[in-house]
């Protein structure tokens, strides 16, 4: 039988071929998945061990303790300090010390755009320590040297060739306020894996670094280096034993290097379960291929098993014979899956890091886990797929199947079949409607909304056969009425085996349903993002800074004055306490703001706000038990409040950037506030609106602006970004945002892990569409004789492949209209769950989009019919009609 099993491989190498493309795709989605985690976690941990390098002891500040009065503001407080370092360095055991500052600058490039604005957390900037040699081994030089004065700084290879600096120009950058100029001494290299991913890294001497980030002497971090023969531990200890009491922690370099190997597998951990579950789903795509290519494959040998069992071989037997045949191509094509897994794990690190990923450079890691997984993955879901098949093969008569090649189905399994595909659809969809009744989008919620889409599709899979015979008459009317005899036989050979045509339908079904889903979603999704990053906003510009900090609060008043403004509005907000609820208000020039908004009044006017006197949105007052001409004792920059996520106080979406700084708490005060008025809630105005005067006190942004409204004269639009940031200093921290860049800016990660997941989810179409090229071919090869007598009688070349280009067109159909249906139907059910982050959001159809799939099923089934067609068009018609 194991020869029987070889010989059968080898002499149907093109039928299954197709099947074992399949497999192959499936597993090296498995296979670039593995590796890439591997690659990824270890070039974390590459990086993390090269900045540890020589760490005996790392001592790191914990937290900013309160900026002493009297003391610049904007400079955060650290118990690391000049003395301590000389302490930790009379150690015995010490051979050094590197003490670090540590802050973010955002450099200007030449033609005057940030470079790396959108991360501002990547554009790290530390300390340039000289040694003996006046050098820092930590960032060797490729040009110049190292700063050694107030006026001048380094910076990394790729961020100069990135900005178009080169030694000797002045660079503009910010850290938190306003752009300060230095001159460029040096060029370094490095091997941080955030620089390495997108980031970029500025050096200054220490005593400039300090000045920028910290206050004078004080640091971050000091690394301790340890003499040979030292005991680590034991040298932590001692560095404990002179450290303050609070604010600073010492962690050994092996204990510091276990906590960053755990969070980097933390790290990469979801990323992997994601692109998991898509190679799960292509090859769950791919079982379908290949159990339709073994039932049909033993359909087309059903002579020969006959005559095996005929000649004395057991049930068993045969069922081994298939099973090894499955294991062959399954090991075949996973060997060859692993191999093109190793070009999807190399081509997704620089994908991912499109989209801000950092992720660091490294070598490809193969681990013996990797191909051992995607071998034993290929081979078993190979198997259980002809398992099936194989007992169908079993149950061959020797003798009833000599004169028959192609039975139907007992109508007895499909009453079966039909039973238990309508109730699993039915648990399915009302688990679905279930789902639909929920507001929030808990881990709980979101387990059932998949239960229920999981029976949905697998009743729908079950009762395809069913559902196929209406669906495929209905299109068969169209063929047979447009093409004549060649439509109806392309509709009665997609009737004849409805398993068959069942089974290479719902490929395609699964593909397109997941698709179909994912855009109905994303696309709601976006028009809901696209109304809250605008909504009730009628201001031309909207201006921010990109760090925590604020802006100043008479930045409003400069861009005012700007030829070609309008109005100029300064927001800013606080935390509001009343009555034991916790709401967000905005503080602002009631006058400018109305020209800069659209706000819909339900009682009183933007004109009754004044000192004392507030506006409360309708939502806020029905849950406050708020009234125009009520009075409430309100305490403004309440902890709870200020400390709270604004996005998620407020109701809108948390993972929006609202412009808004979640800083410290500047001051409390109790007021009383009298309602004046009660507005629409929009994105633009909060929970309350009140006076700068009042808000900005105790606002959430350290007594700063969080963001200017501006509105542009009619017809002076043009121009007026570059003059507004001119008029506050053009430092490129400042982000001056059009409403039309700030739906882009909202929906730009969105769109992008969107398109992700189509490029993802198209895997699976694609081994959908070799299940419509392979079936059909075999299905050629199976009516060789009555092709051949259909040529006798008249059908000409161009009407047999007008024929089998039909059937496919006809299956790909019927398998896009029960994915499309079941999507839209999914994404319906589910979207409930939006409600939560998504207050606006609703379910709306693309309709273009939905029409492009259907274009698309044509498509397919039409590229999809080339090579069976063709090949059914040129059998020879004597040879086929006496084929046996």
């Amino acid at each position: 039988m194991l020869r029987t099993a070889l010989r059968n491989v080898l002499a149907h190498k093109a039928r299954l071929m197709m099947t074992a493309l399949a497999v192959l795709l499936g597993v090296a989605f498995v296979s670039g998945t593995l590796v890439f985690a591997d690659t990824t976690a270890t070039a974390f941990r590459d990086a993390s061990a090269k900045s540890l390098k020589g760490v005996a002891v790392s001592v790191r500040a914990e937290g900013d303790p309160a900026t002493p009065a009297g003391e610049e503001e904007g400079q955060r407080t650290t118990a690391l300090d000049a003395a301590l370092a000389r302490k930790i360095r009379a150690l015995p055991g010490v051979a050094s010390v590197r003490p670090t500052v540590n802050g973010e600058a955002t450099l200007a490039a030449t033609n005057g755009r940030p470079v790396n604005a959108g991360n501002n957390s990547q554009n790290l900037a530390t300390n340039y320590l000289r040694d003996k040699d006046g050098k820092d081994s930590h960032f060797p030089l490729k040009e110049g040297r190292g700063p050694a004065g107030e006026g001048e700084l380094a910076l990394d290879a790729k961020t100069a060739e990135k900005a178009g600096y080169r030694i000797g120009d002045t660079v503009r950058f910010a850290t938190d306020g306003p752009a300060l100029t230095k001159k460029l001494v040096g060029i370094v290299t490095t091997e941080d894996p955030q620089v390495t991913a997108g980031g970029t890294l500025t050096l200054f001497d220490t005593e400039t670094a300090q000045k920028l980030f910290r206050h004078p002497g004080q640091f971050d971090e000091i690394a301790v280096a340890a003499q040979g023969g030292t005991d680590e531990r034991a040298l932590t200890d001692q560095v404990r034993a002179l450290l303050p009491g609070k604010g600073v922690r010492a962690t050994s370099g092996a204990d510091l290097a276990a906590e960053q190997s755990a969070q980097i597998a933390q790290n990469t951990r979801s990323l992997t379960k994601t692109l998991l579950v898509f190679a799960g789903i292509a090859l769950f795509v791919g079982v379908f291929l290949i159990a339709n290519t073994f039932t049909m494959l033993i359909a087309q040998r059903s002579r020969e098993i006959a005559l095996m069992r005929a000649v004395g071989a057991s049930r068993r037997q045969v069922v081994r014979s298939v099973l090894i045949e499955a294991a062959l191509l399954g090991l075949v094509a996973s060997a060859a899956g692993f191999a093109l897994g190793l070009g999807i794990a190399t081509v997704m690190r620089p994908l991912l890091n499109t989209t801000g990923a950092g992720l660091p450079d490294g070598p490809l890691v193969v681990t013996p886990a990797a191909p051992l997984s995607c071998l034993a993955v290929g081979v078993v879901v190979t198997v259980l797929a002809a398992w099936l098949p194989s007992r169908k093969a079993a149950k061959i008569a020797p003798v009833a199947v000599l004169s028959s090649v192609d039975q139907a189905p007992p109508a007895r399994a499909l009453v079966v079949r039909n039973v238990l595909g309508t109730l699993l659809t039915a648990a399915g969809v009302l688990v679905m409607f279930y789902v639909s009744t929920l507001t929030t989008s808990t881990e709980s919620h979101l387990m059932t909304a998949m239960l229920g889409g999981v029976l949905t599709l697998l009743g729908v899979i079950v009762l395809a056969p069913l559902l196929s015979r209406p669906l495929i008459t209905l299109a068969g009317r169209a063929t047979t009425r447009w093409f004549g005899v060649s439509g109806k036989l392309a509709k009665e050979n997609a009737l004849r085996n409805p398993r068959r045509t069942a089974a290479t339908a719902s490929a395609l079904m699964i593909g397109l349903a997941l698709i179909t889903g994912l855009t109905v979603g994303g696309h709601s999704a976006q028009r809901a993002m696209d109304r809250e990053a605008t909504q009730g906003l009628a201001a031309d510009y909207k201006v921010t800074n990109s760090t925590a900090r604020g802006l100043d609060a008479d930045a409003a008043g400069k861009v005012a004055r700007v030829p070609g403004v309008a109005a100029a509005a300064p927001v800013t907000s606080a935390g509001l306490d009343t009555r034991g609820r916790y709401a967000v208000i905005t503080g602002t020039d009631p006058k400018a703001f109305g020209k800069a908004t659209q706000l819909d009044f339900q009682a009183g006017t933007l004109d009754d706000i004044g000192p004392g006197r507030i506006a409360v949105s309708d939502e806020f007052a029905e849950q406050a038990g708020l009234h125009v001409g009520g009075t409430i004792d309100a305490e403004l920059g309440s902890g709870t409040a200020s400390g709270m996520d604004i996005g998620t106080a407020s109701g809108t979406n948390p993972g929006i950037d609202t412009g808004k700084n979640t800083g410290t708490d500047t001051g409390k005060a109790r007021k009383k506030l009298t309602v004046v008025g009660i507005y629409a809630r929009t994105r633009a105005a909060d929970d309350a609106l009140g006076t700068l005067s009042d808000v900005l006190p105790y606002s959430t942004s350290s007594q700063e602006l969080e963001n200017v409204l501006v509105k542009a004269e009619t017809g002076q639009s043009a121009g007026l970004e570059r003059k507004i940031r001119a008029a506050l200093g053009d430092s490129p921290l400042l982000k001056v945002r059009s409403q039309e860049q700030l739906v882009k800016e909202n929906n730009g990660p969105f769109a992008t892990v969107l398109n992700m997941m189509y490029g993802l989810l198209g895997m699976a179409v694609i081994i959908a569409i070799l299940g419509v090229v392979n079936t059909l071919a075999m299905s050629v090869f199976e009516r060789t004789r009555e092709i051949g007598m259909l040529r006798a009688i008249g059908l000409d070349r161009s009407g047999v492949r007008q024929m089998v280009r039909l059937e496919s067109v006809v299956i790909s159909l019927f398998g896009a209209v029960l994915g499309t249906g079941t999507g839209i139907f999914l994404a319906w059910a589910g979207g409930s769950l939006m409600t939560t982050s998504m207050p606006l959001y609703e379910t709306v159809l693309p309709w273009g989009s939905l029409g492009v799939f259907l274009v698309l099923a044509l498509v397919i089934g039409v590229l999809a019919a080339i090579w069976p067609a063709r090949r059914a068009a040129r059998l020879n018609m004597l040879h086929a009609i006496q084929s046996a």
